[in-house]
């Protein structure tokens, strides 16, 4: 009697767990779904529909045509690819060549470095002296000022370090008992190991350098290194100015649109391919500070 009583609770909890999680997930999806709907409706059912459309009657792509027409649009493309795969490429390398030492306790001077990497959560350089190392290590109007100046985020370092603490100390002692050196240990034991935080880093990394903005405008004046979103808000800019009047010219509202769906849509896409390793990343790499 008991465990039917109890089987009858848990699936009344399940029921509620199963609504509110779907009720969250229609909260996440109508923004995305109402942003796609205005790229692609009609201004004039937009404005008859008081500016708030979720299903479009008739289509229209001419907000994304009028992108894609823009000469910059497939420079800035190219340049916000190469920034995320050879941006990410270089955090993690940099950040897992400082976390692995500094998750070995016999590491000399390890307190030392675990302070000064806390200390820069308190304390920033801040954005003139960052430019002027920027401008005086020749980086300035080059797309590697858009890399280096974030090359490690020590957030990320002290989660990987956090997971390589996790692992068990009798593998590295048997890999040393065979002759193994920290390189290969590191390589062909640590690596592996750590698949799940280093797609969940890589991952806080990529978006970061696909939605890079503030360093371009900071540190790039040339357009042709101008990355996707410099350009779209130039774009935008334009059309706010113009005459919307005109039968030539896409209404704001669509080409805003448009353009969160081109630069959002990317990161989209990939995220589903790595989300259970993106998960597992995250809580293994909060389980220990």
């Amino acid at each position: 009697m008991v465990n039917k009583i109890s089987s009858g609770e848990d699936r009344i909890v399940n029921t509620l767990v199963y609504v509110l999680l779907g009720a969250i997930g229609l909260c996440a999806l109508f923004p995305m779904l109402y942003v796609f709907s205005a790229s692609v409706t009609p201004y004039s059912e937009v404005l008859k529909n008081g500016g708030f459309v979720i299903i479009p009657t008739s289509l229209t792509w001419n907000g994304y045509k009028q992108l894609f027409q823009q000469a910059a649009i497939p420079k800035s493309l190219h340049v916000s690819v190469y920034i995320t795969v050879v941006g990410t490429l270089v955090n993690m390398v940099l950040t897992t060549l400082m976390a692995y030492p500094l998750s070995r306790k016999d590491l000399p001077g390890r307190g030392a470095l675990l302070f000064t990497i806390i200390f820069t959560f308190i304390f920033s350089g801040g954005i003139i002296p960052t430019y002027l190392i920027v401008k005086n290590t020749g980086l300035l109007n080059t797309v590697w000022a858009m890399i280096i100046p974030n090359a490690i985020w020590s957030y990320n370092v002290l989660i990987m370090k956090s997971f390589f603490d996790q692992l068990p100390e009798e593998i590295y002692e048997s890999a040393k008992i065979d002759g193994a050196k920290e390189l290969r240990i590191l390589l062909q034991i640590t690596v592996p190991l750590s698949v799940p935080v280093i797609l969940t880093l890589s991952m806080f990394y990529a978006v970061s350098h696909w939605n890079e903005f503030f360093q371009a405008i900071m540190y790039v004046s040339s357009r042709s290194l101008y990355p996707l979103q410099v350009v779209v808000r130039d774009i935008l800019t334009q059309s706010a100015s113009a005459d919307v009047t005109s039968a030539d010219m896409v209404p704001t509202l669509t080409l805003q649109m448009a353009a969160v769906v081109m630069a959002s849509l990317p990161i989209i896409l990939v995220y589903p391919l790595i989300q259970k390793h993106f998960t597992k990343g995250m809580m293994l790499g909060s389980v220990k500070g």
